[in-house]
């Protein structure tokens, strides 16, 4: 399935909100929800037209029996029109069936392709987005908004047109009423104001009591996704039960706010089943009344009895009008992801044969509140291999994300070649920078599918040659199926899955390959074989290496140094392991520096 397209860099359009969402679902539905709409009217008129023609019939049958002089000869004389009348009913009868059944199925082809649409905006919306704000949501929150929300927004279309000719029924027996006598129409219309409060209470505690179930059972699913993640360590930790426990907690608030639904759905069905039969009472007194009278035949007082019940049928747009209701809550929530804002791209271009040089000029980074980067001037020469070090939260990854673009900074600019980042065509961006991280996922239906998989799919023979260079070949080929071995069917091992992880990035190397402490559960002599084979048979180019082995940062051209998101300085190894502050970087915890060490200052 095809995303639908966002709009462009800084248009609204790309972030819709709810009632946006719907319409644009109602919009990208229009000609099914026509059909819908037309069924359903054809069916209100089919149905408006059953009571007209039998009350006709009756009174052909009344007026022949009573001209015969005899109940045996009303079937003869002019009783012809009365069967045709009847006939008439019958086809009407038939082809209401029909068209509640041609209704049924396009409703159901419908709301189908509007979820479809819904979940493709909303997709669209977190996988265009960068990467921090779809990791803001849990698993568990994206899922449901991706699927029971929209599933249930998704009816909204056809909800709306059931609505819509729902109210076509009511409102054409009001005026059939009308033409029957005045005053039938004026003891049902009496009640309808009454009506109209009950519907728009039911409207607004529906609304609320939709939004508080929707929330509880998204945090109910973000429990069990967790726990799920999680299995090995509670099943090591012993703490079943504990998180069973847990993750069932938010059952009995489900439990009340459903509850509360179908109390408040409940009241509004209540109230309607006293008001309704209390105005079709009404008509048919007033309609007794017209016939002794001699305003209205009895024909006419069966038609007037049956438009009654028919407009009596407005009180059941309370089910339409809830489900409507709870579309609207549902799609706030998938909307949410579709107005995610988006990461932008340019239509620049690289020059050519570039050697990778990379530039962060005056980069600010603030997430959330606090600080990440702050002002970063950094420059790169082309080719070079530079370790990123510091301790845990000097913003290393926030560095390496910027470096590539998988996020923008709030402040200042990053230049790749000369050229800034945000300038630059997405396929050009991502051919020309690769990336490989701590812990990779492998998507594709097979392995060797999964490292081809890029901006430009990678050949056959260049994703083994990559699977070489990462020490994953050997394994790989181990496999039931070697390359063709579903990921899901592959026992790997962490350190498996990093090798595999950086075959994927060294199939479609750049000019600059960034490289987010994607060698953590490497053994040292496997690490050593990648970082030589990267040097020898990847393609030259600029290398970022976000870096916490001494033994990287020892190999790299160039060590960055950062300390609470600034650069503390930038240089070669050997220099920097001078000052007694840089070794403690590596130092493990509790060590320090020898007090009769050279400080920075002293050297």
């Amino acid at each position: 399935m095809k995303f639908p397209r966002r709009g462009a860099p800084g248009s609204r359009a790309a972030a819709p909100t709810g009632h946006g969402l719907l319409r644009g679902a109602v919009r990208h539905s229009a000609g099914r929800t026509a059909a819908v709409l037309c069924c359903s009217a054809a069916s209100a008129g089919a149905a408006l037209a059953v009571p007209a023609a039998l009350g006709r019939a009756l009174d052909l049958l009344l007026d022949s029996g009573g001209g015969s002089g005899s109940s045996g000869s009303g079937f003869d004389g002019g009783s012809g029109s009365a069967r045709c009348w009847l006939l008439v009913c019958g086809a009407l009868i038939v082809a209401v069936v029909l068209l509640d059944a041609l209704e049924a199925l396009l409703s159901g082809v419908t709301s189908a392709r509007s979820t479809a649409w819904l979940r493709g905006r909303g997709l669209a919306g977190l996988l265009g987005a960068a990467p921090e704000h779809g990791a803001r949501l849990p698993p568990g929150e994206l899922a449901t908004r991706l699927s029971a929300n929209a599933t249930e927004a998704g009816t909204a279309p056809v909800s709306a047109a059931a609505l819509a000719a729902s109210l076509l029924a009511p409102a054409g027996a009001v005026i059939a009423l009308f033409l029957i006598d005045f005053w039938t129409a004026v003891a049902f219309l009496a009640g309808i104001p009454v009506l109209l409060l009950v519907l728009r209470a039911f409207a607004r505690d529906t609304s609320d009591s939709a939004a508080r179930y929707q929330r509880v059972q998204a945090d109910l699913a973000s429990r069990l996704v967790e726990v799920l993640d999680g299995a090995r360590t509670v099943a090591a930790a012993g703490t079943a039960e504990r998180e069973r426990d847990r993750i069932l907690a938010p059952l009995p608030e489900l439990a009340v706010q459903g509850r509360r639904m179908w109390r408040v759905h409940g009241r509004a069905v209540a109230r309607g089943g006293v008001l309704l039969p209390l105005l079709t009472t009404g008509v048919l007194a007033v309609g007794g009344v017209a016939l002794a009278a001699g305003r209205i035949s009895v024909g006419d007082l069966l038609a007037a009895s049956r438009y009654a019940a028919l407009a009596a049928g407005v009180g059941a747009g309370a089910g339409l009008l809830g489900s409507l209701v709870r579309s609207r809550s549902a799609a706030r929530r998938t909307a949410a992801l579709a107005a995610l804002p988006p990461l932008a791209y340019g239509t620049g271009r690289l020059p050519e044969a570039g050697p990778g040089a990379l530039d962060l000029r005056g980069v600010r980074v603030v997430r959330d509140g606090r600080t990440l980067l702050d002002g970063v001037d950094l420059s790169v020469p082309g080719g070079v291999s530079v370790a990123v070090v510091g301790r845990s939260g000097a913003g290393k990854s926030t560095l390496a994300a910027v470096a590539g673009r998988l996020t923008d900074p709030d402040e200042g600019r990053v230049l790749l070649d000369g050229v800034p980042l945000a300038s630059l065509a997405r396929g050009e961006l991502r051919r020309e920078v690769g990336y490989a991280f701590e812990r990779p996922v492998l998507f594709g239906d097979t392995i060797g599918a999964a490292l081809a998989a890029g901006a430009e799919p990678a050949s056959a023979a260049r994703v083994r040659s990559a699977a070489r260079a990462a020490s994953a070949d050997a394994f790989v080929r181990l496999l039931p199926r070697g390359y063709d071995t579903p990921p899901a069917e592959a026992p790997l091992s962490g350190g498996e899955l990093q090798r595999l992880g950086l075959a994927r990035a060294f199939a479609h190397a750049g000019r600059l390959l960034i490289l987010d402490d994607a060698t953590s559960s490497l053994d040292t002599v496997t690490e050593r074989q990648v970082e030589r084979a990267l040097a020898r048979d990847i393609t030259p180019g600029t290398r970022l290496v976000v870096a916490h082995r001494l033994s990287s940062a020892a190999r790299a051209d160039l060590v960055v140094w950062l300390e609470e998101g600034r650069i503390r300085a930038v240089g070669p190894h050997p220099e920097l392991w001078r000052v007694p502050a840089y070794r403690a970087v590596f130092a493990p915890p509790g060590e320090h520096s020898e007090p009769n060490e050279p400080t920075e200052k002293g050297r």
